[in-house]
């Protein structure tokens, strides 16, 4: 698709503010399960209804020949993303909602972090004082010392840690093969890779519980699938402010329906989290076009 052509801000924002609405969709239906399903358990039956919507890249994946590094890179990211997957579905029967979606803020920040680790990116001092500022905006949220921290809250540490492993990954292998197959491999690995996890602690769900589950599916699919089309449309660096849309609306959900109160520090520390993002997204455009000046516009 020629995205020149197509290039539009006004779309772009609009399709990330759909990216926000379904993942905060993702966020209350999973809190609705409210431990009933163990967390193993719900994130193995949403991939597995997600499984659905890789039909049509079933022929890119039959003939699809992967070298044995890439074997290697995949078999990690799905084993990364299966961690994180359910430490982020037990994240959400522990802390409210809007915890959850401030600390998620963390992952583009340590995405940055190993970057410069494992790809030798450089770290300019602009960017390490964003990440400093980012973690002092975690600090925020989390106030150690002040008040007992959840397990709920470590979990979502790990989650964060590692969904930035599985997204450097993504970024490796982007430029080797199309988005449709990365994404489908990952669906693929990190199905198999809940499986043990979920049969070991097996509890028989209602139907309305695998209504929930499939409704996440749909959601997660439309959310990752509305913010392709946001980054076709627009530059990363204006649609990424967009992103805190989320954290509004999910205080006002764990308000209005799971009686969560409205913590200001939560509210602070996920401000501070996606400024340090918004300006590291902006640093990583301007020093790309002054790389490449007629080159075009990255995907996220």
């Amino acid at each position: 698709m020629d995205t020149t052509q197509s290039a539009s801000p006004v779309r772009g924002i609009l399709w990330m503010v759909v990216t926000g609405l379904c993942f905060v969709a993702v966020t209350a239906l999973v809190k609705t399960l409210a431990g009933r399903v163990p967390a193993a358990e719900s994130a193995f039956l949403r991939y597995v209804f997600g499984l659905v919507f890789l039909l049509p890249a079933w022929r890119s994946l039959r003939d699809l020949r992967l070298t044995k590094r890439q074997w290697g890179l995949f078999t990690l990211r799905g084993a990364a993303q299966t961690l994180g997957v359910i430490c982020w579905f037990y994240a959400m029967t522990r802390i409210p909602i809007a915890e959850v979606t401030a600390m998620n803020y963390l992952v583009p920040v340590f995405v940055t972090v190993l970057a410069v680790v494992f790809l030798g990116e450089r770290l300019a001092g602009r960017r390490i004082g964003a990440i400093v500022v980012a973690l002092l905006g975690a600090m925020l949220i989390l106030r150690p010392g002040f008040r007992a921290l959840d397990p709920g809250h470590f979990a979502m540490l790990g989650t964060a840690t590692l969904f930035s492993v599985s997204y450097l990954i993504a970024k490796i292998v982007s430029g080797e093969m199309r988005a449709s197959v990365v994404v489908a491999l990952l669906s693929i690995t990190v199905t198999i890779g809940l499986a043990p996890f979920a049969i070991a602690v097996w509890v028989t769900p209602s139907l309305a519980d695998l209504a929930v589950l499939a409704g996440v599916a749909c959601f997660a699919t439309g959310g990752h699938y509305a913010m392709t089309l946001a980054f076709a449309a627009a530059p990363v660096t204006l649609t990424q402010p967009v992103t805190f849309l989320q954290l509004v609306w999910s205080v006002a959900i764990g308000a209005l329906f799971f009686a969560e109160p409205v913590d200001p520090f939560v509210v602070a520390g996920g401000t501070v989290i996606v400024g340090a993002v918004v300006f590291i997204t902006w640093r990583e455009a301007v020093l790309k076009r002054r790389i490449s000046p007629l080159g075009t516009e990255g995907k996220f």
